[in-house]
């Protein structure tokens, strides 16, 4: 099986930043080198810092690396800066969409109530994570879960939603209002090293 199922937050220390807005990812603590005593080992080459850069960029959408190029391939041959293109398409990810609005805690849950068949979009359900939002777009969430998200979104009552989505709070739907900013992304990564990793 290809996908990650083991600790999340050994992928944080590998790569040395958070990946996942949570305590456990954010403590300080939690961001030393995997191995005894945070042993680093040698000094990165050129390679090895263009990897971390762009490996950052993958666990913080939790995604495979065949998607991830196919994602970069899919920017290079759009108009525009390759790397802010990647960064739109990644934005645009519906799991992801449901983690910026502060309906999911990290992308991991979000994924989850994805695939298990909890979110709707412009009234059909969809279980694809990969699914693609565009604007005017409307996303809800079945009755069910809605008890869940309301006491999640309690526990993170300063969570700061993007201009481009439209949260109702009281229905727990998404409006789609624009393209999403690479600038708003609140997560800090060199584009420009990720584009040149794959050329």
């Amino acid at each position: 099986m290809a996908r990650y199922i083991g600790p999340k937050v050994k992928l944080s220390r590998r790569v040395g930043v958070p990946i996942a807005d949570v305590p456990k990812h954010t403590a300080r603590r939690q961001l030393t080198p995997p191995g005894m005593h945070g042993y680093r080992g040698r000094r990165l080459r050129d390679y090895g810092i263009r990897l971390v850069e762009k490996q950052k960029l993958r666990y913080h959408y939790s995604i495979l690396e065949k998607q991830f190029r196919r994602s970069m391939d899919e920017a290079k041959r759009r108009k525009g800066n390759s790397g802010e293109v990647m960064l739109k398409l990644l934005e645009a990810r519906l799991d992801n969409v449901l983690r910026r609005a502060g309906l999911a805690r990290t992308i991991w849950q979000a994924r989850q109530f994805v695939v298990h068949g909890h979110v709707i979009v412009n009234g059909r359900k969809t279980d694809r994570p990969s699914f693609s939002v565009r604007p005017g777009d409307v996303i809800t969430l079945k009755e069910g879960l809605h008890p869940v998200i309301r006491d999640m979104m309690e526990s993170m009552a300063g969570h700061i939603t993007p201009e481009w989505l439209d949260v109702n709070p009281s229905e727990l739907t998404i409006k789609v209002v624009t393209e999403p900013n690479p600038d708003d992304v609140p997560f800090d990564v060199n584009m420009n090293l990720v584009v040149e990793f794959y050329r």
